[in-house]
């Protein structure tokens, strides 16, 4: 678990940091100096622009994490709360809520987002927007699920009767039992929102030339993938290791907290 935490705790150092890092100017073209192999000045080489990828990689994982970051950020706090509204505001907004929910669920994510960023247009703020809007049904499922059982307890029932808001008993009582699903939740969305970002990218919906981003540096690679193929293996090296990194971080995360449910479980049986 702590080497997962270790890879997981460089990219978002490099996310950063990276900027800082870079030796070149990441936008800097450099004709005479096109499609170099890595060499000492060149770690990793050149593009066809005769930009170096090592600064462009670096700059790249900012915007990559970065927006993959927000957008996870952005569904969570949405479908929390559309989880919260659904569990507490009776069967009417339950029923609504969730069909909303199960209407979003039934189009395949990543058609969904290339329609509306395609609707919108390529940028960094359609991308955004597109993305966000798809990320959000997952944590609405859990949150709900999760609110109606708690609803339930005793003590929620002892808030409600002395009169606390339900924006109090949300916040005392029902965020407190969210925390471990939700954060397991997001970081499966964080990973998820990682290769959306690269996927629009590719398609060219992403970050617009001559920014850097790991999708659209694929991109500009294609067209050398069989003469230099090592322009397509870094970026996608990247986007494939910073998913593993946050999927197994999830996965330990997981297993973390089913052993010490399992041992509170123990302690109350005791």
């Amino acid at each position: 678990m702590r080497s997962v935490i270790a890879l997981s705790c460089v990219f978002f150092l490099l996310a950063v940091f990276g900027p800082m890092l870079a030796p070149h100017d990441p936008t800097a073209i450099n004709i005479p100096n096109r499609l170099n192999a890595p060499s000492a000045e060149w770690l990793l080489g050149t593009d066809a622009l005769g930009r170096d990828i090592l600064s462009r990689l670096l700059y790249g994982a900012r915007r990559s994490l970065g927006l993959a970051f927000l957008v996870s950020v952005i569904g969570l706090c949405i479908g929390t709360l559309a989880g919260l509204v659904a569990a507490q505001g009776g069967t009417a907004a339950d029923w609504m809520i969730m069909r909303i929910t199960d209407t979003f669920l039934a189009f395949p994510e990543l058609v969904a987002t290339v329609v509306i960023a395609g609707l919108l247009g390529a940028g960094t703020e359609s991308l955004t927007f597109a993305l966000s809007v798809t990320s959000w049904m997952r944590y609405t499922r859990v949150a709900r699920g999760i609110g109606l059982a708690q609803k339930s307890r005793g003590y929620v029932v002892q808030a409600k009767l002395a009169g606390l808001s339900p924006l109090a008993i949300a916040r005392w009582h029902y965020l407190p039992a969210l925390v471990p699903s939700l954060t397991v939740v997001w970081t499966g969305m964080f990973a998820r929102a990682i290769l959306g970002i690269s996927a629009l990218g590719f398609l060219g919906l992403g970050v617009q030339p001559p920014m850097p981003e790991w999708g659209t540096m694929l991109l500009d690679a294609r067209i050398h993938m069989r003469s230099t193929p090592l322009q397509m293996i870094w970026p996608g090296l990247a986007v494939v290791t910073s998913v593993l990194a946050i999927n197994l971080c999830g996965d330990a995360l997981r297993d973390a907290l089913a052993k010490q449910n399992g041992h509170n479980l123990r302690s109350a049986q005791r």
